[in-house]
């Protein structure tokens, strides 16, 4: 079998966690495997590198920002590549420019264009284990980037794709998917499997089990998943197209702490103003979810919106500098919200799903800012102050007996 692991930061964190993985890799590859390892970098080395960057530069550029980033995936792989070696077994280290994973050019959100297989190919057939550099790949300039929080999954998941990998292991410091955060709901309990579709939902939302587009690229490639501890033996969640758990009405509730509510205020109550504004934040990769307009009055209207965290100072200048063209009279940005999400299938089926969810906020004093929906997810902006009382109640509600 050829089995494609990913081990994040918490797993790598220091000497004896290297150790524990170069242990759990030794063990598939004894056992006749062809193994690839995908790690990220040390615990906090990202936000430490972050940290040093920008008392630098508060305003550093997107280039060098991934160009120092990428050294934290380097630093985790070279050590790796040392333990194997230390055990007797043959181990190489690579990163996303030997390989080469080239990606799109946009720093520090860049997406997978394609892989060359071909060096890790060989390095497998000579009887190697090949321990790669996640959350990084390669533009057309050469220069290094990275795609974002949580890239490293993603990583993992395109090299399975790529060298039509029979597993694809996904490890961390949780022992699989949780119908919540297991540290804001003590009654939270794993899941034992999740279709993409669900889980895909759950990542976009908040649920940092797992980055968003590793499940899109999963559900893509038919890539199945498992996520599962690096510390235990226990058994994770598969994640895979179709599961044999029916009937469930709410799969799992999600929490997104770094969400931006972005009012524009006194626009102009025409066709085509919603569409320029939009396309404008389209057009520089600001994702926008929850979207709220009010009914016109005076000729004009409120359009309320979120963004993350890591977009709202980017879309706050695009607005600003276009203000006047967008007929926009006051824009106004709020950081201390939090969406709210349950996901399931079964809502397909069922009405009444946001009735009850209503009800179980209701039910603890806490109000909603603003609703999304979709086929299988309701989403909420409430007060961030809320989050943990809102969370246990929802959860309560939909998946606590």
């Amino acid at each position: 079998m050829l089995i494609v692991k990913k081990f994040g930061g918490s797993s790598v964190a220091n000497k004896e966690r290297i150790e524990n993985v170069a242990r759990r890799v030794a063990e598939d590859y004894k056992n006749g495997n062809k193994v690839v390892v995908v790690l990220s970098a040390m615990g906090d080395t990202t936000d430490e590198l972050l940290e040093k960057a920008y008392e630098i530069n508060p305003d550093a550029p997107k280039r060098e920002i991934d160009m120092l980033l990428a050294c934290g995936e380097q630093t985790s792989v070279a050590l790796m590549a040392m333990a194997l070696s230390k055990m007797g077994l043959p181990a190489i280290s690579l990163n996303a420019f030997q390989v080469a994973m080239h990606t799109t050019s946009k720093y520090g959100n860049a997406r997978f264009k394609r892989i060359d297989s071909e060096r890790i190919t060989n390095e497998l057939e000579s009887g190697k284990i090949v321990i790669v550099t996640g959350f990084q790949g390669v533009n057309k300039y050469d220069d290094i980037t990275t795609l974002g929080r949580g890239g490293s999954d993603t990583t993992a998941v395109a090299l399975a794709a790529a060298l039509r990998a029979d597993a694809c292991e996904i490890y961390t410091d949780v022992e699989g998917v949780y119908t919540a955060d297991p540290r804001m709901v003590d009654k939270a309990h794993k899941m034992k499997e999740i279709s993409y579709d669900e889980m895909l939902e759950l990542a976009t939302l908040g649920a940092k089990v797992l980055h968003n587009r590793s499940v899109e690229l999963a559900k893509k490639y038919g890539v199945q998943l498992v996520v599962r501890s690096s510390l235990t033996e226990a058994e994770g969640t598969i994640v895979k197209e179709v599961t044999k758990v029916e009937g469930m009405l709410v799969s799992g509730v999600a929490v997104d702490k770094e969400a931006v509510r972005i009012a524009l205020v006194g626009v102009e109550n025409k066709p085509g103003i919603a569409f320029k504004i939009f396309d404008l934040l389209a057009k520089h990769n600001v994702n926008v979810d929850v979207i709220l307009q009010s009914i016109g009055r005076d000729d004009t209207k409120d359009i309320s919106f979120t963004v993350d965290q890591t977009q709202a100072k980017e879309a706050m200048a695009l607005l600003r500098e276009n203000q006047e063209r967008l007929t926009i009279q006051k824009i106004e940005e709020e950081v201390n919200v939090a969406k709210l999400s349950v996901v399931g299938a079964g809502m397909q089926t069922h009405a009444g799903v946001a009735a009850k969810m209503f009800e179980a906020l209701y039910d603890v004093g806490v109000n909603i800012r603003m609703i999304a929906t979709s086929e299988i997810r309701i989403t909420v902006l409430i007060d961030l102050e809320d989050v943990q009382v809102a969370t246990k109640a929802v959860h309560a509600k939909f998946l606590e007996d």
